[in-house]
């Protein structure tokens, strides 16, 4: 049985106010499953609903820890948990270790299994905003090589959205030839959300 984090004890539970709006649940925030606004040891998942870290592991813990639980809200399945500044910051505490640790295990397990198209275009703003959130925030920014993936992204896409030749050009088909230029957006666009979840995946789970 998972111990339960002590709630005698105060702690911030949100982070500073210089730090990106996605590191701290937004204010009046209520975890998704016991609803209560003091969210402790906060993480977000991907369908951006916030929890308590007890509250998801039990959750976990008390369907089949063979497949991913459901988000009690939108009843998405929940691949990923993030945890928040406060939650990395006090993650060596022994009352919260366990909580922590169990997490790592279920984005360890889940994190990485196929899921529909559909729930992958769902996704896809979570990780956007959590991502241009850590670009904004200067004391933890994204890897180089993330970066430099996304600026080739962007590039390529650019270049090719300025460039003369066009698939499907537009002086013959009109509105329609604007349907290769969308695809590359759409292409370049989940490139840098796949390589995004990628960098959250190797850091929050075991």
């Amino acid at each position: 049985m998972l111990p339960e984090v002590s709630r005698g004890r105060r702690r911030p539970e949100m982070a500073p106010a210089s730090a990106p709006a996605s590191a701290a649940p937004p204010v009046g925030a209520h975890c998704a499953v016991c609803r209560g606004v003091d969210i402790s040891v906060p993480h977000q998942a991907n369908c951006s609903h916030w929890f308590c870290g007890h509250c998801i592991v039990g959750v976990w813990l008390q369907g089949s820890v063979l497949r991913p639980s459901n988000c009690p809200v939108c009843r998405r399945p929940i691949t990923l948990l993030v945890p928040s500044e406060v939650a990395s910051l006090l993650r060596d505490e022994p009352e919260i270790a366990p909580v922590m640790n169990r997490i790592q295990q279920y984005n360890g397990r889940f994190a990485g299994v196929p899921h529909s198209m559909i729930q992958w275009l769902l996704d896809q703003p979570f990780y956007m905003r959590r991502m241009l959130a850590e670009f904004r925030d200067t004391r933890q920014e994204p890897p180089s090589s993330f970066k430099i993936q996304v600026a080739l992204a962007a590039t390529l896409a650019l270049v090719y959205l300025a460039s003369p030749i066009d698939l499907f050009p537009e002086a013959f088909l009109g509105c329609r030839g604007l349907l290769d230029d969308i695809l590359v957006l759409i292409v370049a666009y989940a490139f840098i959300c796949a390589a995004y979840r990628d960098i959250l995946v190797a850091r929050h789970a075991v």
